[in-house]
């Protein structure tokens, strides 16, 4: 190895560690030097992505919320989207390890898991999250939301379902929810 290739190398890794030292924990988004409004926002990204579809992915989550496990959810709110301000000024600063963060999700309507039906309710549902500082990071305490599932994923939730379903009868209530799914609209 040439000298000017293992100063190369051994800056890098001074680099690398000076990064490390001076930056503790901004790779995390929920770490305290990052805005309670990226951990809202992380939180609800997976969501819309369906990851609280199943109780065995809670540990996706995990990481952002106080609460120890996924409560069993008898509905999914399906969204188009949702809006979280990174405005501070936005926000409900309670003190300094404890904000409230309003979010603003663009609801299609709910789909109810035991009859495999679709309720079309278009519009705006606002929600307070409340985040406290735990050990250095911000965890979401409240409120507890049935997951709110983006459009998309959910067809493809339903697709899935269809695939696995052998009975007739309810293969074809699936694909009469696929139907409806597929028509919501803002």
């Amino acid at each position: 190895m040439t000298h000017v290739r293992r100063r190369i190398i051994g800056l890098m890794m001074g680099l690398v560690w000076l990064a490390a030292w001076a930056l503790p924990g901004l790779a995390q988004t929920s770490s305290v030097t990052h805005s309670p409004a990226k951990v809202v926002e992380k939180y609800f990204t997976l969501d819309n992505k369906g990851v609280r579809l199943d109780a065995a992915s809670f540990e996706s989550v995990a990481g952002y919320v106080d609460w120890k496990e996924e409560p069993a959810w008898g509905k999914v709110i399906v969204i188009h989207g949702f809006t979280v301000p990174d405005d501070f000024r936005q926000w409900e600063i309670v003190n300094r390890l404890e904000v409230i963060v309003p979010v603003e999700f663009h609801v299609l309507g709910v789909m109810y898991l035991d009859t495999a039906g679709f309720v079309p309710e278009p519009g705006a549902e606002q929600a307070r999250v409340r985040l406290k500082v735990k050990n250095g990071r911000w965890r979401i305490v409240e409120p507890i939301l049935p997951p709110h599932v983006g459009q998309k994923r959910m067809l493809n939730f339903v697709r899935q379902a269809m695939l696995e379903e052998k009975d007739g009868t309810r293969q074809a209530s699936l694909a009469a929810l696929q139907e409806e799914l597929r028509k919501a609209k803002e």
